[in-house]
């Protein structure tokens, strides 16, 4: 099988990353990105679909037709938001655009990135983590061919990367370091990426991903 992928989030940190990763991937046929602003990116695989609304697709369905794949790599920082803001714009953008694309193309993979830390009880004290729970737990329950949820920590940027943050400025030279010292915390934008692509043809044995599980799954085999 060629995946075929629509990602999102190409202009935040983690989706540029992976694009990149799936536009060099030869396992990768042909990527479609949904953006609200172009993510600047040309390629031969490439398109884009710039919509604003991830709560009303209606205009975009017919454009999400024949992708196999779901990378969905959007997300806000709960910080100034309150819980109720932070839950429609985490949790209820991410159900709405899952299941536009299952009932669009049925027999399909996804792949949804949380973060570390992340509270499948949905019963913590910390708001972002319950909520990014209950949306791991809503996706891997939706019925989907295969679903996961990635858990990265600190990821290095991948080699020529517009939109990474700033500090990552200091942390990169440092980062054999920092993988040493923290092996369960850091990992590579390679590696989120490759691990997403390894996971679409062959699957894995859990469905929540940590750093040492992503390491794993993102050699080659």
């Amino acid at each position: 099988m060629k995946i075929k992928a629509i990602i999102t989030g190409s202009t935040g940190m983690v989706g540029e990353g992976v694009l990149h990763v799936c536009l060099n991937s030869p396992k990768v046929e042909s990527v479609l990105v949904v953006n609200r602003r172009s993510c600047g990116i040309d390629h031969p695989k490439l398109k884009e679909i710039i919509h604003k609304d991830f709560m009303d697709l209606i205009a975009v369905e017919e454009s999400l037709q024949g992708y196999n794949t779901c990378y969905f790599c959007s997300g806000v920082s709960s910080v100034g938001k309150k819980e109720d803001e932070y839950r429609k714009i985490t949790c209820d953008l991410t159900m709405n655009f899952a299941e536009t694309f299952l009932k669009i193309n049925h027999d399909c993979f996804f792949a949804y990135v949380s973060g570390s830390g992340t509270d499948s009880t949905e019963k913590g004290k910390l708001a972002w983590a319950r909520i990014k729970g209950k949306t791991e737990n809503d996706i891997l329950k939706l019925g989907f061919r295969d679903s996961y949820a990635y858990r990265p920590g600190y990821i290095e940027p991948y080699k020529g990367q517009n939109k990474a943050y700033k500090v990552y400025k200091f942390f990169s030279p440092i980062y054999p370091l920092l993988e040493k010292l923290f092996p369960k915390y850091v990992g590579t934008m390679e590696e989120l990426g490759n691990s997403m692509i390894n996971v679409t043809l062959k699957s894995y044995s859990k469905k929540v991903l940590e750093v040492a599980d992503i390491r794993e799954t993102s050699k080659n085999k």
